[in-house]
Protein backbone atom coordinates (compact mmCIF):
# COMPACT_ATOMS: atom_id res chain seq x y z
CA UNK A 1 0.00 0.00 0.00
CA UNK A 2 1.40 3.54 -1.27
CA UNK A 3 1.86 5.97 1.62
CA UNK A 4 1.08 9.76 1.43
CA UNK A 5 3.60 12.02 2.26
CA UNK A 6 3.38 14.58 5.11
CA UNK A 7 3.52 18.05 3.72
CA UNK A 8 2.85 19.62 6.57
CA UNK A 9 1.32 19.48 10.26
CA UNK A 10 -0.27 23.17 11.10
CA UNK A 11 -1.80 24.71 14.26
CA UNK A 12 -5.24 26.05 13.17
CA UNK A 13 -5.05 29.67 15.50
CA UNK A 14 -2.01 30.55 14.60
CA UNK A 15 -2.05 29.75 10.93
CA UNK A 16 -5.31 30.67 9.91
CA UNK A 17 -5.01 34.28 10.91
CA UNK A 18 -3.10 34.94 7.16
CA UNK A 19 -5.14 35.27 4.14
CA UNK A 20 -2.83 33.05 2.22
CA UNK A 21 -3.99 29.91 4.42
CA UNK A 22 -7.73 30.93 4.53
CA UNK A 23 -7.66 31.04 0.99
CA UNK A 24 -5.73 27.80 0.58
CA UNK A 25 -7.94 26.05 2.89
CA UNK A 26 -11.36 27.54 1.05
CA UNK A 27 -9.84 26.31 -2.45
CA UNK A 28 -9.30 22.98 -0.81
CA UNK A 29 -12.59 22.69 0.48
CA UNK A 30 -14.17 23.73 -3.19
CA UNK A 31 -12.31 21.23 -4.28
CA UNK A 32 -13.18 18.51 -2.11
CA UNK A 33 -9.72 17.82 -0.73
CA UNK A 34 -10.72 18.26 3.13
CA UNK A 35 -11.42 15.18 5.43
CA UNK A 36 -12.53 16.55 8.69
CA UNK A 37 -11.74 13.51 10.95
CA UNK A 38 -13.45 14.82 13.97
CA UNK A 39 -16.55 16.19 15.26
CA UNK A 40 -14.85 18.81 17.25
CA UNK A 41 -14.17 22.28 16.74
CA UNK A 42 -10.56 21.68 14.69
CA UNK A 43 -7.10 22.46 16.34
CA UNK A 44 -4.86 21.69 13.52
CA UNK A 45 -4.88 20.43 10.08
CA UNK A 46 -2.51 18.07 7.91
CA UNK A 47 -1.91 18.41 4.40
CA UNK A 48 -0.73 15.49 3.03
CA UNK A 49 0.01 14.29 -0.64
CA UNK A 50 -0.40 11.26 -2.38
CA UNK A 51 0.40 10.76 -6.44
CA UNK A 52 -0.13 14.92 -6.83
CA UNK A 53 -3.26 14.55 -5.36
CA UNK A 54 -3.63 17.09 -1.89
CA UNK A 55 -5.32 16.34 0.96
CA UNK A 56 -6.04 18.16 4.14
CA UNK A 57 -7.21 16.60 7.37
CA UNK A 58 -8.38 18.52 9.93
CA UNK A 59 -8.21 17.14 13.58
CA UNK A 60 -9.44 18.20 17.28
CA UNK A 61 -5.65 17.54 18.23
CA UNK A 62 -2.81 19.50 18.48
CA UNK A 63 0.22 19.95 16.32
CA UNK A 64 2.45 18.89 18.94
CA UNK A 65 0.54 15.66 19.90
CA UNK A 66 -0.01 14.75 15.84
CA UNK A 67 3.94 14.98 15.98
CA UNK A 68 4.69 13.11 19.29
CA UNK A 69 2.28 10.17 17.66
CA UNK A 70 4.20 9.74 14.47
CA UNK A 71 6.49 7.35 13.67
CA UNK A 72 8.69 9.15 11.53
CA UNK A 73 11.14 11.65 11.19
CA UNK A 74 10.01 15.34 10.39
CA UNK A 75 11.74 18.26 9.95
CA UNK A 76 11.48 21.63 11.98
CA UNK A 77 12.05 24.95 10.67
Amino acid sequence: MEESTVIGIFDMDNTTQSRITVNFLNNAEKNGCIVNISDDIPKSFVVCEKRGRVTVYLSQLNPATLLKRSDKEIDKW
